[in-house]
This record gives C-alpha cells, sequence and structure tokens, in this order.
C-alpha cells in the first residue's frame, strides 16, 4: 500500500514539474520592452513627479521596473495583465496622447487607498506612502491633472 501511495506522489510531482516546465514556453508575459516616454504630464513639483513615480509608475507608465518574478509563467501573465490594464487606464508616459477619461478616478482610487493595491505592495514595500505623502500626491494630482477638485 505505501509503494502505491508513493507511485501517485511521484506522478502528481511529475504531472506539476511537467505542466510548470510546459507552460514556460507561452510567450504572454515576457516581453519587457517598454515603449518610449512620449509625453508626461506637466508636473506642479518634482515632489509630486518622485511620489507618483515610486507608487504608480510601474503599472501607469512606459517605465515599468521588470521584477525578476515576472519571467515565470503563471505570474508572468497576471503582472502582464495589470500593467497592460494599468497603461489602458492612464499612462503617465503618454499623456495627452490617447484618452484619459480614467485620469479622474486616479484621484478618488488613491484617496480611498485602493492604489496602489495592497497585493503589489507586498512585493513592493516602497510604494507605500505615508498618509502625509498620500495627501502630498493628491494635492499634486489636483494641481497638474485637476482632479479632485
Amino acid at each position: 500500500m505505501k509503494r502505491v501511495v508513493f507511485i501517485l506522489i511521484g506522478l502528481v510531482l511529475v504531472c506539476f514539474v511537467g505542466s510548470f516546465l510546459a507552460i514556460q514556453i507561452v510567450p504572454y508575459g515576457r516581453n519587457h520592452q517598454n515603449p518610449p516616454v512620449l509625453q508626461e504630464p506637466t508636473w506642479d513639483s518634482a515632489e509630486t513627479r518622485a511620489l507618483a513615480k515610486r507608487a504608480c509608475y510601474d503599472c501607469h507608465s512606459n517605465e515599468t521596473v521588470w521584477p525578476w518574478y515576472s519571467n515565470i509563467a503563471p505570474v508572468s501573465w497576471l503582472v502582464q495583465r495589470d500593467v497592460d490594464e494599468g497603461r489602458e487606464k492612464l499612462n503617465f508616459s503618454a499623456y495627452g496622447y490617447g484618452d484619459e477619461d480614467e485620469t479622474e478616478e486616479i484621484y478618488e482610487v488613491v484617496q480611498e487607498g485602493e492604489m496602489p493595491p495592497a497585493i503589489y505592495l507586498i512585493q513592493h514595500p516602497e510604494a507605500r506612502l505615508s498618509q502625509a505623502e498620500k495627501e502630498q500626491l493628491l494635492r499634486g494630482f489636483q494641481k497638474t491633472l485637476g482632479v479632485g477638485q
């Protein structure tokens, strides 16, 4: 009986490892070439830009810093999806080149603590803003983007 259990555990492990290795050939999530920066907002201050860069730019700009785990599927798929969706909603590196309809939302989601998302902060604690930094960033968004008025 023990032998059968060990064989079954071995088969499960082989299937798991084989599946993990097989999904590594899926190309989605591996193109880590950032598009060029076209135009940023005219920031009200260097401090606002620095706070936005620290807390927002990995998903909302063409200056994404791709962590090591963004090369390993299936996590690479999730990271790529988050960056694609973030850039689609608001891209600070192509500001004025697209549809900025979502710009008003940025103030609300930062104010309510929804951005940066908690799952992002686990691996990027430097993106966590103190209450004072959050308030400064929100004031900067008001002055720079004309939101939250």
